[in-house]
């Protein structure tokens, strides 16, 4: 069964997140503390091999007028030298408020301010995934 993944791309970190077998549920995987591109896409070449990964949809971090600014001009470029290395279909998910989203979640849960860094990333890309999900059931 094919599944999809999720990813927060940040500077220091990317969130990972990948669908359930059936494509219904996005699930927090890791956070990938960013140390070179180079041993990024090792990593994320790994979890693609290991999931049986078809699609990969990508956070597009946007301005709140609808434009791309540096962030997403970073994220879309790693996107497509992901998407040509790895031969893999990369989708992009506006992610306006997913960290915003994230934090609030984490909050509600109660976990603490020092924990909730770790976390962050990854129930962001957990997000990202869901959000695209739920959206394109019909595919």
């Amino acid at each position: 069964m094919k599944r999809l993944m999720g990813l927060d791309i940040g500077d220091k970190t990317i969130g990972v997140a990948i669908s359930d077998p059936l494509g219904i549920f996005a699930q927090g995987v890791m956070t990938i503390r960013r140390e070179s591109n180079k041993k990024d896409y090792e990593i994320l070449h790994q979890l693609i091999l290991e999931h049986n990964i078809e699609k990969v949809v990508v956070g597009l971090p946007k301005n709140m007028n609808n434009t791309i600014g540096p962030q997403g001009e970073k994220t879309i470029k790693f996107s497509e030298k992901l998407k040509n290395k790895f031969r893999m279909e990369v989708v992009y998910q506006d992610e306006r408020l997913t960290s915003v989203s994230a934090e609030r979640v984490l909050i509600e849960g109660n976990v603490r301010r020092e924990n909730r860094k770790k976390h962050i990333d990854k129930l962001a890309a957990t997000l990202i995934l869901q959000s695209y999900m739920d959206a394109n059931k019909e595919e």
